[in-house]
């Protein structure tokens, strides 16, 4: 797939690709955390015909720029607006993973008019508390200095796996995981923990929702759907049973046949809310 670059107002060059037709329904995918839009290289190709899809690289991720500063949610959903606008694109249908899944819920907060449907995979509430992932960060992360060893990024991204995925897209992972230099990882890791609880805007979300979690999750365990689906009034859970925390890595086509069950329920044009 072709990549390509869009100037935001708000200051970066945001990398993404596009696939399908410019009539067709809006879903936007949004990447977890070092991460780019090549999370979604397998999904792309199995979607639908009538879907219009773009996958984003984050500021500071794959070859989008990289700010000194910047990395809160806020930040991240503003960037999503503004993509939107420069595309001219009203409405989407947003997928969101792990890091991802909190743009999205930031980003359907403050935007709701905005958001046709809502697709949230590894996805964490809120509130991102984990003692875990804390410790991570204040015992690894914030110690981290440019340039990234090859061997860190590789085993960061394994531990979201809980059986095997395709050879080829895990080194094509790895590879823009080393993309992503320290500050980046220092700046979105300390915004992820630090991120206040917003879940009451959530309340107010009526588009359709998914959530789509691996049964083994190492980051993101069942209580963390269960609140996540209260506070979404308009939610379905799926389980992946036997997947970690990348449900779209370790099987594209379960997950993207997941992902078209909800966009079954949007109206072709994204405008009209669901069928």
């Amino acid at each position: 797939m072709e990549k390509k670059f869009v100037p935001l107002t708000t200051g970066v060059r945001m990398e993404y690709v596009e696939r399908g037709p410019a009539d067709g329904l809006p879903v936007v995918f949004l990447h977890g955390i070092t991460d780019s839009w090549r999370s979604f290289e397998h999904v792309l190709p199995l979607l639908p015909t009538h879907v219009r899809a773009f996958a984003l690289s984050a500021r500071g991720h794959g070859d989008s720029s990289r700010p000194a500063e910047g990395y809160e949610l806020a930040d991240m959903a503003g960037d999503v607006r503004a993509f939107l606008d420069a595309l001219q694109v009203p409405r989407v249908v947003l997928v969101g993973h792990s890091m991802g899944s909190l743009v999205a819920q930031r980003f359907a907060v403050d935007h709701p008019d905005r958001v046709a449907a809502l697709a949230l995979v590894g996805a964490f509430e809120t509130l991102f508390r984990d003692p875990g992932v804390t410790e991570l960060v204040q015992s690894t992360i914030l110690a981290l200095t440019d340039p990234i060893a090859a061997d860190f990024a590789r085993e960061w991204q394994r531990s979201s796996l809980a059986s095997p995925m395709d050879a080829g897209h895990l080194a094509a992972v790895v590879a823009e995981t080393l993309k992503v230099p320290a500050h980046v990882w220092r700046q979105a890791f300390t915004a992820l923990i630090g991120t206040p609880d917003f879940s009451a805007g959530l309340r107010r979300v009526t588009a359709p929702s998914l959530v789509v979690w691996g049964d083994q999750d190492a980051y993101a365990p069942r209580e963390r759907q269960d609140r996540l689906m209260a506070a979404l009034p308009s939610a379905r859970l799926v389980v992946h049973e036997g997947v970690g925390h990348a449900p779209h890595w370790e099987n594209p086509a379960r997950f993207t046949a997941d992902l078209v069950t909800l966009l079954e329920r949007v109206p072709r044009a994204g405008a009209d809310g669901p069928r």
